[in-house]
């Protein structure tokens, strides 16, 4: 049952696009963001009574490393689909420091142009140490966007490295972003965040359109080699599935923008027809129900009575090296009333 305040909310989020629809938006993300059990708890109802309104959005994760250009890349993307009557929210992850726990949330400076159109919605939120390059709720933000009808859900990583695959497990589409000279051959074949990718984009061609043009064919090779080892689909000539594909383009000089669009129009047409589509988001609801109660336990393991009376003493041992760490692990966890290993 939502309490009057929440379902206002809703009322708002729900209606037709205006300001008061981007404060709602904004203030059901802060509050699913919150980390109070009564938010939470307020949070789970707003989420339930906004799943029939969801699913109707095409969602674009976008990754790379610190500079390759995601941010200029779906600003000018931003723009181009807005132009042809898209509504699309930005769902851009910050890194958090381990130190302080702070960030710097920046990407609604770096997109000037988009984040006052009206049909755009930005949110930038601090990834707290989350692995994997996205925030804790990135999922459930967009689930609020597409309840607000926003059709294009574009989620932006920490951009982090190899390992930052996190996003293609929320997203419909993954879209790894590359420099020109990012490294020799070998670079262009190392698995990973690579072999995960549905479509590359090698950026700043304008910069050095030979360097780009090499690393295109150095990465085609490359996919072709991971598509033999790796996913059978990869791996065949069946028009009627996709395969992965490398383009260059120029996100600050707008060039290639359509045609990315293009392909990723294609990607989901074709996603759709061979019934990938829809099994892809049934896997991501299974796999983000699992990621939750895995985030679920551990905060309860840390708030366990047992546990806090134990820790001070253990981690002391630990320290002191009187105690392997696999035994003082194991203690704690049969404080709380369990044995796992």
């Amino acid at each position: 049952m939502l309490e009057a305040a929440d379902q206002v909310l809703v009322n708002d989020l729900t209606g037709a696009p205006s300001l008061k629809q981007r404060r709602a938006l904004a203030k059901i993300i802060t509050l699913l963001e919150s980390t109070r059990l009564d938010h939470r708890h307020r949070a789970d109802d707003v989420l339930n009574s906004l799943l029939p309104k969801t699913g109707k959005s095409f969602r674009l994760g976008i990754s790379g490393v610190p500079g390759v250009g995601k941010s200029t890349l779906i600003e000018s993307l931003g723009l181009y689909l807005i132009e042809k009557g898209h509504r699309v929210a930005v769902l851009a992850i910050d890194p958090s420091s381990s130190i302080s726990g702070g960030s710097i949330l920046g990407d609604k400076t770096r997109m000037e142009r988009l984040s006052v159109l009206e049909h755009a919605f930005i949110r930038p939120s601090p990834s707290s140490c989350t692995l994997g390059g996205v925030a804790e709720k990135t999922r459930e933000a967009m689930l609020v966007a597409e309840a607000a009808g926003f059709d294009v859900i574009i989620v932006e990583t920490v951009g982090v490295g190899q390992s930052e695959i996190a996003v293609a497990g929320m997203t419909d589409m993954f879209l790894l972003m590359q420099l020109p000279n990012a490294g020799d051959d070998l670079q262009a074949i190392k698995k990973g965040v690579m072999e995960i990718a549905d479509l590359i984009v090698i950026n700043k061609v304008d910069i050095d359109p030979d360097a780009a043009m090499r690393a295109q064919l150095f990465i085609t090779s490359s996919l072709r080699l991971l598509g033999f080892q790796g996913n059978p689909d990869h791996a065949s000539h069946d028009k009627e599935f996709w395969h992965p594909q490398v383009m260059n383009l120029s996100a600050l000089e707008g060039k290639g923008v359509p045609e990315l669009w293009d392909k990723v129009s294609r990607f989901e047409s074709l996603q759709k027809a061979n019934g990938k589509f829809d099994s892809r988001r049934k896997e991501q609801s299974g796999a983000w129900m699992w990621d939750r109660i895995d985030a679920g336990l551990k905060n309860a393991f840390r708030s366990n009575v047992a546990v806090q009376e134990l820790l001070p003493s253990l981690s002391a041992q630990v320290n002191q090296g009187t105690m392997a760490a696999s035994v003082a692990a194991r203690r704690l966890l049969e404080a709380m009333g369990h044995e796992f290993f």
